[in-house]
């Protein structure tokens, strides 16, 4: 998994260091060779760490200071830092493999090799006191821009401001369009079955590796997008016209 962790590592450092869009450091990336001979679980992988960091960024640079202050001049350590915290608090890894790869991670580069020792200690205190510390936060102010915040407060209210960034802080959903029986691919894909009959699920890795994928008995398309065609029925036959027309 460390390959996996350095790659994510190199992402999240463009997007917060060098300021480049999240878009453009993963298109860019996914041409190099380091990436390219990835299994598709850990491409994915690599997708959910820098996501799961940068959704959270503001809890858990919140959580770190609390235990130390970053050294001057070593990005690596706290990129190993936000990794590693992220996958212990959000992330169905276990500690001791979240805490090893950072430290593996730390040690691989000789400019910031020498605080391992730290990475390790600070990352063993979030597997004792993150989840404590973690329900003491307000983390949708903390993961959402103060601009950004007041933008949708004077535009939704407070309520709904709030609830957009309590939402924000989730992975989304993938809405699925299936050809028959949606109640049972909600339970085989761990989904729900929305009033459209959309199956609404949150997916983890490759998509093309999900049961149902490969015999094409369901595709992604938007609960929304899929109404006008549950509203039309078969249009086969049917000219352009008759179709704005209905």
């Amino acid at each position: 998994g460390l390959a996996a962790r350095r790659i994510a590592a190199d992402i999240l450092e463009g997007v917060l260091l060098r300021r480049r869009p999240l878009d453009d450091e993963l298109e860019q990336r996914s041409a190099a060779p380091d990436v390219a001979t990835l299994a598709l679980r850990d491409r994915a992988l690599v997708r959910t760490l820098v996501a799961t960091v940068l959704r959270r960024l503001g809890t858990l640079r919140h959580l770190l200071a609390q235990w130390l202050k970053l050294p001057a001049g070593a990005p690596r350590v706290e990129t190993a830092l936000l990794l590693g915290a992220a996958q212990i608090l959000w992330l169905e890894v276990p500690d001791h493999a979240a805490v090893d790869l950072a430290v593996r991670l730390v040690q691989a580069d000789r400019r910031v090799a020498r605080y391992a020792g730290l990475v390790n200690a600070v990352l063993r205190r979030v597997t004792r006191e993150g989840t404590q510390l973690l329900s003491t936060v307000d983390s949708a102010t903390l993961d959402t821009p103060q601009w950004l915040l007041a933008r949708w407060e004077n535009n939704y209210g407070t309520t709904t401001a709030r609830a957009i960034a309590v939402a924000n802080s989730h992975e989304p959903a993938l809405d699925l369009t299936v050809k028959n029986n949606p109640e049972h691919w909600a339970s085989v894909l761990g989904g729900r079955v929305l009033p459209t009959g959309s199956v609404r699920a949150i997916v983890h890795g490759p998509i093309s590796q999900l049961p149902g994928y490969a015999d094409g008995a369901w595709w992604v398309q938007d609960a929304a997008a899929a109404l006008p065609a549950k509203l039309l029925g078969d249009v086969r036959g049917l000219a352009v016209a008759d179709l704005c027309a209905a």
